[in-house]
């Protein structure tokens, strides 16, 4: 017999189905079923992935960043010193009206406000200018685009220590460089005004390239048919930097002018190492340059009153509101038409 004869009879069942029996249908009511569960998977893989994502922020923004703040508002309501911090005394706005009344506060928020106009206003200009010259086509662009970030990638000690040196009185660079012009020997630290314009100078070398990328940034998103329409139409390149660069990158300067004004506020590193004397000075010896940030040291690290240290950060952040406040009314007044 042949091998492909096949040797089935009339009696012989049938050989199976290498693929199996036939599976029946599934009942319209198990399709329903699995349908609706796709369904809700699908939803939830839509709705759902996005709060996934952001959730790990949320996370880490209420155990580091809220709860702080809470914490801090509540030990403000209490007298609480630093060795006994489960100890605390309930005293309700006291620490508020005893920082209202209190000199120290006043002349902190003056120094602060002064040596945030004299080292953001500068700052930003120069980032502008700066930014300006960094948009043309140069040879070694890049290069100069590394050394504008070289000294916010610096660290503030290093700087401020350096700096420091240079604003020495008797053997500083800076007063040997007055000297030659045959300006006195000018003491930076004693002196009000020359302490916060030293501070300024640092807080200016630190953050002037960093402005000046974010600016560079936005410029380079401005299209370039819009300077070219300029030229056309006569406009110099001053001209030009007015009235299609500056409007073109509105939004980064109102956010440059946001971060700098909460950067001086809260100021520390700088005035701290720059006063930093025998004796553990802040802010000089008659406070002629100490910021917030200082008086919230003091108050807390030197003094050992923690609730008089979290009534001056809930000031700082009440003042941050504040200002947060006047330019959103300053912008909704300057674009409502005439």
């Amino acid at each position: 017999m042949s091998p492909q004869t096949s040797t089935t009879g009339p009696g012989t069942p049938p050989a199976a189905d290498p693929a199996g029996p036939a599976r029946p249908a599934p009942a319209g009511g198990e399709r329903r079923r699995a349908g609706r569960r796709s369904t809700l998977l699908h939803r939830l893989d839509v709705k759902g992935a996005p709060y996934a994502f952001v959730g790990p922020f949320f996370v880490v923004f209420a155990a580091f960043s809220f709860y702080p703040l809470l914490y801090t508002a509540w030990i403000s309501l209490h007298h609480v010193e630093l060795a006994t911090m489960d100890v605390m005394d309930w005293v309700a706005l006291d620490n508020y009206t005893a920082l209202l009344q209190d000199e120290r506060f006043w002349n902190a928020l003056r120094n602060t406000i002064t040596i945030g106009v004299l080292s953001t206003v500068p700052q930003l200009l120069m980032a502008l200018g700066l930014a300006h010259l960094l948009n043309y086509r140069l040879r070694g662009s890049t290069f100069f685009r590394v050394a504008a970030l070289t000294p916010y990638a610096t660290s503030v000690g290093a700087a401020a220590l350096v700096f420091t040196m240079l604003f020495e009185r008797d053997f500083g660079m800076i007063n040997w460089v007055l000297s030659l012009v045959g300006i006195d020997h000018v003491d930076w630290e004693s002196n009000k005004w020359a302490a916060q314009t030293a501070i300024s100078t640092i807080v200016i070398w630190r953050w002037t390239g960093y402005n000046a990328l974010l600016y560079l940034a936005a410029m380079q998103a401005i299209p370039r048919d819009r300077y070219e329409a300029a030229a056309i139409d006569g406009a110099s390149r001053w001209q030009q930097f007015l009235k299609v660069t500056v409007p073109g990158i509105r939004p980064t300067i109102v956010f440059t002018i946001v971060l700098s004004t909460i950067g001086a506020t809260q100021l520390f590193g700088e005035p701290l190492i720059f006063g930093q004397g025998p004796n553990g000075i802040t802010g000089g010896a008659d406070n002629q340059y100490q910021t917030l940030g200082l008086l919230l040291y003091e108050e807390g690290w030197k003094n050992y009153q923690m609730g008089r240290a979290a009534t001056v950060a809930w000031a700082m952040f009440l003042l941050l509101i504040l200002v947060f406040l006047a330019q959103r009314l300053f912008k909704r007044l300057m674009s409502r038409p005439s």
